[in-house]
């Protein structure tokens, strides 16, 4: 059983609706509009929204986006009437967990109240669970899979949210970074790629070598490795490859200014700085990454 706030400007259909959800068992509020819907949830927030999508003073979009916002636990389910298809998607876009059109309530509706019900309920506990989590540490291990490095970087992002070391405004600058580390050691370590060749008017010679040497040993065979362990005070992430390394004495300088306009080490100059506390292996084939909370702003 659950608390649903039916929003929508047509009592016909919240009504209807209301039927069907009080047939499980659910609590139903009313709101006729947006605007009268967003006050009754923050005065007391439901299970679940299911909005109409057509309303004065606040429409269902809107609802959406503010939710989204202030309540970003709390589900939204559009019902949705011929005519309503294109708000509908940006809706969805914008954080709706699901639809039904109206003229399906009959059939639909109940089936997509559960199945959201039940995927917000694991959200919410996992949330909780990790809101108890003091430290965390884990060990990966990458080769050249489309789409491994951004998968790894939302991982170590969601882990660096929930520990809240990192003020959620610099993250998307941590993201950046622990990508150009990731790509450095893949593109420059594995594939012993020369970053020189990216100062040039043609960096085509640069991606062609790159799709050429994933194929080919012993570049093809080389794996990243990952190693990340974050608790409530620091994390520190070292991503170690397999190439033969390189001489960390020749790093650009991230403070020169100048080297802001070249293509050759733009990578770890982005690293250093968002990540100021950097250290590499003698060797230079692992690079890693500390992040203090009493250093975040």
């Amino acid at each position: 059983m659950a608390t649903i706030l039916i929003v929508d400007d047509n009592p016909l259909d919240s009504e209807l609706a209301a039927g069907f959800l009080k047939e499980e068992g659910h609590k139903i509020r009313f709101a006729d509009n947006g605007a009268i819907g967003l006050s009754e949830i923050r005065k007391s927030a439901p299970d679940l929204v299911l909005t109409d999508l057509d309303m004065p003073e606040l429409n269902g979009l809107e609802l959406v986006q503010t939710l989204q916002s202030e309540f970003s636990l709390i589900p939204v389910i559009l019902m949705t009437a011929k005519g309503s298809e294109d708000i509908a998607s940006t809706a969805l876009k914008a954080g709706a967990a699901s639809y039904v059109p109206k003229r399906t309530l009959d059939s639909g509706l109940l089936e997509t109240v559960r199945i959201v019900l039940d995927s917000a309920r694991t959200e919410q506990m996992r949330k909780k669970v990790f809101a108890g989590m003091i430290s965390t540490e884990s060990n990966f291990e990458l080769g050249y899979d489309a789409g491994a490095v951004t998968a790894m970087v939302d991982h170590l992002r969601d882990s660096l949210g929930l520990m809240k070391i990192v003020p959620e405004e610099n993250l998307t600058r941590i993201s950046t970074a622990l990508t150009e580390a990731l790509i450095n050691a893949m593109d420059h370590g594995n594939l012993e790629l020369k970053s020189s060749l990216l100062d040039g008017d043609d960096p085509s010679e640069y991606h062609q070598l790159r799709k050429q040497r994933m194929e080919e040993e012993p570049y093809s065979n080389r794996k990243l490795h990952v190693h990340a362990r974050i608790n409530r005070m620091e994390a520190v992430f070292s991503i170690a490859d397999e190439g033969p390394g390189f001489d960390v004495s020749k790093i650009p300088d991230p403070t020169d200014p100048e080297n802001l306009m070249r293509p050759h080490g733009r990578g770890l100059l982005l690293i250093r700085t968002f990540i100021p506390d950097v250290t590499f292996n003698d060797k230079g084939n692992e690079i890693c990454l500390r992040i203090s909370k009493t250093t975040q702003k």
